[in-house]
């Protein structure tokens, strides 16, 4: 069990019967009246985003969540599919309300986590940064780099990003996935 001021950010917390995941909390004590922990919940299975605050005499219990280990295969007409990490022959697909937009930067036959509750597949843990080779980036113009200017460059997952003139066909650069930027050139 959680204490109120123990809900902070990324961790999961089962409220009302399901998994939620804490995007934000702030602690505070308004005047003379007790500390109160306002929080922003996203729901992992319908993914809404509540917001709810925790008072001092309540407290939360800490979701049983499991984390599995499974291969990304591929994309097929809106369909998502997996295999389990040490058996190819086990294939599943997920529905696209589970698989966050961020598939689209990891590559194909990658090893992924999958949160588990209760038996059930509820989404998917993706790393932070990954280093993709660029497969198509259009020559740097002169003219307008004052503000630093940048260009529009396809990735070999497909995925289309902006990045810095530099940035030419064939490199080896890092992507943060939670927002979609160009972080820095490897290679």
């Amino acid at each position: 069990m959680l204490e109120y001021n123990e809900i902070k950010e990324r961790k999961y917390i089962e409220f009302e019967g399901e998994p939620y995941e804490v995007l934000s909390s702030h602690v505070f004590r308004k005047q003379q009246r007790k500390p109160v922990n306002t929080t922003k919940l996203k729901n992992l299975i319908t993914g809404r985003v509540v917001e709810y605050s925790f008072h001092q005499s309540e407290k939360v219990q800490e979701a049983d969540l499991e984390i599995k280990k499974i291969k990304y295969l591929y994309t097929n007409k809106n369909e998502y599919w997996f295999c389990e990490e040490k058996d190819p022959s086990k294939r599943f697909t997920l529905l696209e309300n589970i698989v966050d937009s961020r598939i689209k930067f990891i590559k194909q036959n990658s090893p992924i986590n999958a949160l588990i509750f209760k038996e059930k597949i509820i989404g998917l843990k993706l790393p932070i940064k990954v280093e993709l080779k660029v497969k198509e980036a259009p020559p740097a113009v002169r003219g307008n780099t004052a503000q630093g200017a940048t260009k529009l460059i396809v990735l070999e997952t497909g995925a289309t990003i902006t990045a810095p003139l530099f940035v030419n066909e064939g490199d080896i650069i890092e992507i943060n996935t939670e927002s979609g930027e160009y972080t820095k050139r490897i290679e």
